[in-house]
């Protein structure tokens, strides 16, 4: 088999049926075995981080490692920003980079260069092949370790002349990748049945290991109140459940803050914890019993004490956690009412603020928020990527459906228009409604082609304040000179403002402009009815009453 036969062959047999990228010249012996390759189908982006983060959001739903390819030194710079984003998110990637001719590669031809050193610090693993022999075995090893928890993108860079050499080269059989098994769980399940006031905080792993329903179960026997860890990824809890008491804060107070009033605290599948701005102290407060459950070793004691640690299958080991836990805390039932009471009035409390908001455009951010998460059909799956305004949205969505909320704690701008088409292509039973702030738009925006290309039905609704709402809150919250005189150096989006009705229709995306909270609502509830992508543009105010100060679009 020759080596580009040899590379079609083991995608095919990893599971890959589409290949996400932009070709240049040393893509081309690719480019030209595509024509015939049954099974595979190349989706084309117009830039190389759009093209990433399709592949990211197209490996998310479909729960199989994706394919990329890009176009040398540049394209591997361009795509970075997408690489950074699935390694923190921790998305199972494999990407191919064209690396310029073995033969002049002395001579530092154009648009070559150092794709592994580009590549290192994004990446769970960078590496160039230079023998066509080689070529099979180090694709095998890239999938199994970009699957392997924790996941993450691995990037092969592969000279253009090695995939047109007429040499043999043998394919490898395929291995299936394998986690640890259940941990023992005997003292932690002692420990958990013993607090009084026992929390649980749910990471992103729960979700991508298919745990939710275990988790689920561990928290009613405990009667525990259960957070998501800061800017969440998925829906690792269902929202709507009367134990969810929300997201914890991105800062070590409030997290400490928060924490504070409980004694024993179970730790799951979390990358504990990703604070965005600095405050001094640890994120736990003191004499807190904590344990920790993960897939990867190193997560375990990363920045804090834990009591127990267990490193295993995450499913198993919260089930044998759940049966150990069975019918031990005899408060737990009592626990859930009181919890449940509490939540469902600050739900409630939440979702009156923001109706009471409703209006016309340029609405109030809390009301917008809430007019999308009013809006969304069933089974609807959100991504989001609006930074202020997603942190209304997270807290009136009702959500209990794994898969059903999809955001990058890489926090790479550019992410959410090129997410929304992987995600979509790869669960096109799901209405898929993608939330983003119009900076971030901004940076992604050439997705938006390739939805309309391959005609993916996605909602991109654009929450547009024109401005960095973000930085200037943060600047507001610290005081000083921008805060006194009300002057915020480049930050403002307008003039001139972005007409994002054109902007859509000039890459062949309908778009729309909500006139109100209410049309807002109705436009996100014809998701699963679009033939073809909409963009919906929601004009919104910097702040309001809808949710409070500081979360604008």
């Amino acid at each position: 088999m020759r080596p580009i036969e040899a590379l079609l062959e083991i995608a095919r047999d990893e599971g890959v049926t589409r290949i996400f990228g932009n070709p240049g010249t040393t893509e081309l012996p690719l480019m030209d075995a595509l024509a015939e390759a049954p099974g595979l189908r190349y989706v084309l982006g117009l830039q190389e981080a759009s093209v990433v983060a399709m592949a990211d959001g197209y490996a998310r739903a479909s729960r199989r490692t994706s394919l990329v390819s890009l176009h040398v030194a540049a394209g591997v710079a361009n795509g970075l920003i997408g690489m950074l984003n699935a390694r923190r998110s921790r998305t199972p990637m494999v990407v191919v980079a064209g690396q310029q001719d073995r033969r002049h590669l002395r001579q530092d031809p154009m648009l070559s260069g150092d794709l592994v050193g580009l590549a290192a610090a994004a990446t769970k693993q960078a590496v160039e092949v230079q023998h066509a022999y080689d070529l099979p075995i180090v694709l095998r090893r890239a999938f199994a370790l970009a699957a392997r928890p924790p996941a993450g993108p691995v990037l092969v860079s592969v000279p253009a002349d090695l995939l047109e050499e007429d040499a043999d080269v043998a394919v490898p059989a395929r291995s299936p990748v394998t986690g640890p098994g259940p941990a023992d769980t005997a003292d932690a399940a002692a420990l958990l049945a013993g607090a009084e006031r026992p929390v649980v905080i749910a990471g992103d792993g729960v979700g991508r290991a298919g745990a939710v329903a275990e988790l689920v179960a561990v928290a009613e026997r405990l009667g525990a109140a259960v957070h998501h860890h800061p800017m969440n990824d998925g829906i690792d809890f269902p929202t709507g459940h009367p134990l969810y008491a929300g997201m914890l804060p991105p800062r070590n107070a409030a997290i400490r803050e928060t924490l504070a009033g409980h004694d024993a605290a179970l730790i799951v599948g979390c990358h504990a914890f990703t604070p965005h701005h600095y405050t001094p102290g640890p994120p736990v407060p003191a004499g807190l019993a904590i344990v920790q459950v993960d897939e990867d070793p190193a997560e375990i004691g990363r920045n804090f004490a834990v009591r127990h640690g267990l490193t295993g299958d995450l499913a198993g080991t919260l089930r044998a956690l759940a049966d150990r836990l069975d019918g031990r805390v005899p408060s737990a039932r009592d626990r859930i009412e009181r919890l449940g009471a509490r939540h469902r009035r600050a739900r409630d409390e939440a979702d009156a603020a923001a109706r009471a908001a409703y209006g016309p455009s340029p609405m109030d951010p809390g009301a917008a928020a809430h007019a999308v998460a009013a809006g969304l059909p069933d089974g609807a799956v959100v991504v989001e990527e609006a930074i202020t305004t997603g942190l209304r949205l997270r807290t009136v969505l009702r959500q209990n459906l794994p898969g059903s909320y999809v955001h990058t704690v890489g926090g790479g701008l550019g992410w959410g228009i090129g997410a929304a088409v992987g995600t979509r292509m790869a669960a096109p039973d799901r209405p898929v409604v993608a939330v983003l702030g119009d900076g971030s738009a901004v940076f992604g925006v050439q997705g938006l082609w390739s939805a309309a290309r391959y005609e993916v039905p996605v909602a991109f609704v654009v929450m547009n304040n024109g401005e960095y709402r973000t930085l200037k809150d943060t600047l507001d919250e610290d005081g000083g000179t921008s805060a006194e005189h009300g002057r915020y150096v480049g930050m403002d989006l307008a003039p001139p403002a972005i007409d994002w009705r054109s902007a859509a229709r000039a890459f062949g995306v309908d778009a729309l402009r909500a006139g109100s909270a209410a049309e807002l609502r109705d436009a996100v509830a014809g998701a699963p009815y679009l033939a073809a992508p909409l963009l919906i543009e929601a004009p919104i105010t910097g702040h309001g009453p809808g949710g409070g100060a500081g979360h604008g679009g």
